[in-house]
């Protein structure tokens, strides 16, 4: 396809380790898009494919949970591939004046033309907020190519009322970074933290482009409602739109979107599922080590890898504010799904398979 080749690929240093790491500019029918490979393909397992939310990039959203040592005992069994939403990179030049920037729909389209390019045949998605919607669309779009996704802060809706009630509260006035921050934060985190709030501010207002990181908050701020329905058993579960992958929800208790992703999962009965309430990864270099640890079983779970002893990490599992709705969402829907600790998620071992029907099963791991 000459609308999906590579234009160009540099080796440079990063963060995690001595060796180098090649980044691709890739063309796509939507445009070039930025990406860095980490790793290699190991056999038929599928490669983790990372994707931002605004106001970060993959270095500032992914780096303090890569660079966990828990998690480097994970990812040793696969490749990573990281992928930056057009011109939020690190350096990335200006758009010119009258760009057009893709729309929500076309960024989930440009990253099949990525892994064919890079001979990716299937992938575990890690999505935040924005990547996350961008990967649910690429799931329901090209399901052969999603073999996983873990969902973190993900919202669904159009235009999401969470991102209107967190402006709406937060007191500011209208402006980009004021915007952004009403999205990664609630009132009561930006009031608690205020020395990691002024860093991430500081962040979003310095280091991307302003006229790149409006574009993509535009794009993101327009984005259409994804059509995902709760399949019938013995009525529509062959016909409804839904998510045919397993998938990890991650919500922090604080979390502006903590509410629209139990509001989510009501909508949704996923193949293979776990809740994780712990800080989403803005705030992942104070607790790196919960989605670390969340990953580690819902990989494990799949059969993708054996036990693996974490080296830090001391399982624990409490009742939550994200527990206590999810108990209402499912009763309401009559559904019959039951909480199940994470011994039995971690079961399986190397070479194991996951059933392609097997039940719902929600997991609460407590920052």
């Amino acid at each position: 396809n000459p609308l999906c080749q590579e234009v160009s690929q540099k080796m440079i240093g990063c963060s995690y380790g001595t060796q180098p790491i090649p980044e691709h500019d890739v063309e796509t029918p939507h445009g070039v898009l930025h990406v860095t490979m980490r790793g290699v393909t190991k056999g038929n397992r599928p490669t983790i494919l990372t994707y931002h939310d605004i106001g970060l990039n993959h270095k500032s959203c992914f780096n303090s949970l890569f660079n966990y040592e828990d998690m480097q005992e994970v990812t040793q069994h696969f490749s990573v591939l990281h992928v930056d939403a057009p011109g939020q990179q690190d350096n990335a030049p200006p758009f010119p004046s009258g760009y057009k920037y893709p729309t929500m729909d076309e960024l989930a389209e440009m990253l099949p033309c990525v892994l064919t390019q890079l001979q990716v045949k299937s992938v575990i998605g890690i999505g935040v907020g924005a990547g996350a919607y961008i990967l649910t669309k690429l799931a329901l779009t090209e399901p052969a190519l999603v073999e996983a996704l873990v969902l973190i802060n993900v919202d669904p809706c159009a235009k999401g009322w969470v991102d209107w009630a967190a402006a709406k509260f937060s007191g500011w006035t209208s402006t980009l970074v004021d915007n952004i921050m009403s999205h990664h934060f609630s009132p009561d985190e930006i009031s608690d933290n205020l020395e990691i709030i002024q860093t991430f501010r500081l962040h979003i207002s310095q280091d991307i482009p302003q006229e790149n990181l409006g574009l993509f908050y535009t794009s993101y701020d327009s984005r259409l409602e994804l059509p995902i329905e709760r399949p019938i058993p013995g009525l529509n579960e062959h016909t409804v739109t839904t998510l045919s992958c397993p998938a990890l929800l991650v919500v922090g208790d604080t979390s502006p979107a903590v509410d629209v992703v139990v509001s989510h999962d009501s909508r949704v009965r996923f193949t293979f599922h776990l809740f994780c309430s712990c800080f989403c990864p803005e705030r992942l270099p104070m607790r790196p080590g919960k989605l670390a640890e969340a990953f580690k079983y819902f990989v494990q779970g799949m059969g993708y890898i054996p036990h693996v002893c974490f080296l830090s990490l001391v399982p624990t599992v409490s009742m939550t504010r994200l527990v206590r709705s999810r108990t209402h969402s499912a009763s309401s829907i009559g559904s019959g799904e039951s909480i199940r600790s994470r011994g039995t998620a971690s079961g399986l071992t190397e070479g194991a398979t996951t059933p392609k029907h097997m039940p719902s099963l929600p997991m609460e791991v407590s920052a």
